[in-house]
């Protein structure tokens, strides 16, 4: 399991940079992060649940909470502040992060959202 050696927010950009001991560094939109919760909220409670979330162009992470030696919760300036980040799960999405991001444009355009142009989208 990779471990994170650094994680820093660049809150002006709304970024999350985390590097892990593999070597690997992912640049992450605090946007991506929140609509990827592994929480309940946005994951469900089973496949088939998951809760698409929309207006989250502008989100920024407003703490970073460590937990234990194995995760962190972030804590997003919209309220939403459940689901824990394990290592492995940070390394998933910055590892899959382009198929991630498609499969949620995809999904918002099917439910008939449009993300506003001027957002950064998923990663810097």
């Amino acid at each position: 399991m990779p471990i994170p050696t650094e994680i820093k927010l660049h809150q002006e950009s709304r970024i999350l940079d985390v590097t892990f001991d593999d070597g690997q560094t992912f640049s992450m939109s605090c946007e991506y992060l929140r609509v990827h919760s592994p929480s309940a909220d946005v994951k469900g409670h089973g496949p088939g649940q998951e809760v698409l979330q929309v207006n989250k162009e502008d989100v920024n992470i407003s703490q970073i909470e460590p937990v234990g030696q194995y995760a962190v919760r972030l804590h997003f300036d919209d309220g939403h502040h459940t689901g824990l980040y394990s290592w492995d799960y940070l390394h998933e999405l910055g590892s899959n992060y382009a198929s991630y991001w498609e499969r949620y444009l995809e999904r918002l355009q099917a439910a008939g959202y449009q993300r506003r142009e001027n957002a950064a989208g998923g990663r810097q």
